[in-house]
């Protein structure tokens, strides 16, 4: 199965996308913010459009549009105008529409939106392989350096800023983490799935660790695991590549909610 060139590129990528989403899942579980990451993983479909309208690389305007979003989200969250759900929901509704309008410009556009709106894992080429690489090293250094920061903060922002952590940068920061992340696996497994990823893995080892580093852990070989578990299934009988990996996802986690109901303790 994996001797083909586009099998191998597949699974570096199932596995990448897999464990930096496992990585800052356990941030969107912890921080609530699973909504925030589906209107972001939604914004990112006009940076994608932006991008084929000019001519540049998708994934790089998807990054820098979804980046802007994240940031005005928290910039207008900060100043309480409107409920954080609600300034979500107008980003969510109008950078989508800004999406379809710009592919409709092109032609064969329904088939460009397809692909973006469910990924496309088997597809990916050498040089995305080698962006999308770069893209997840930056979003797993940054997570690294920052995290007892962003830990801490995640638990009381409040005594955070009495120890002097900047607690709004470093909000800021998940949230551009959280844009990153989402360009990533819109290419990958697209829009409508990319959410899952994000907070499945994480959800499940939560059932499981107690503690944040045992949760990390888990949350990451969940991921990995999920990649290639779905890679295999989708090669096997000729299913979706991204839809078959979030449906390892998800038997993994009713699986885990079932036997913790069975296991003492």
């Amino acid at each position: 199965m994996f001797e083909f060139a586009f099998m191998q590129r597949a699974l570096v990528a199932a596995v990448l996308i897999g464990i930096v989403c496992g990585a800052l899942g356990f941030f969107v579980v912890l921080r609530r913010l699973a909504f925030i990451g589906v209107g972001i993983s939604h914004s990112a479909i006009g940076g994608v459009a932006l991008g084929i309208v000019l001519g540049v690389s998708p994934l790089l305007t998807g990054a820098a549009f979804s980046i802007a979003v994240a940031l005005a989200i928290a910039a207008l969250g900060r100043r309480q105008i409107l409920s954080e759900d609600t300034i979500i929901g107008v980003f969510f509704s109008g950078s989508m529409a800004l999406g379809v309008v710009l592919f409709s410009l092109q032609r064969g556009y329904q088939q460009d939106l397809f692909g973006y709106l469910f990924g496309n894992v088997l597809a990916v080429s050498g040089e995305e392989l080698a962006v999308l690489a770069a893209l997840g090293a930056a979003v797993l250094g940054v997570l690294a350096l920052s995290f007892r920061a962003l830990f801490f903060a995640a638990f009381d922002e409040e005594v955070a800023r009495a120890y002097g952590h900047p607690v709004d940068a470093l909000n800021s920061t998940l949230l551009v983490l959280l844009a990153v992340t989402v360009v990533i696996g819109v290419r990958l497994v697209g829009v409508v799935l990319v959410e899952a990823l994000l907070v499945i893995p994480a959800a499940t080892a939560a059932l499981w660790a107690s503690q944040y580093r045992g949760q990390m852990l888990l949350s990451t070989s969940l991921g990995a695991g999920a990649g290639v578990a779905g890679l295999a299934l989708a090669y096997r009988f000729d299913l979706a590549a991204g839809g078959a990996i979030v449906l390892v996802c998800v038997a993994a986690f009713f699986t885990s909610v079932a036997l913790r109901r069975l296991l003492p303790g």
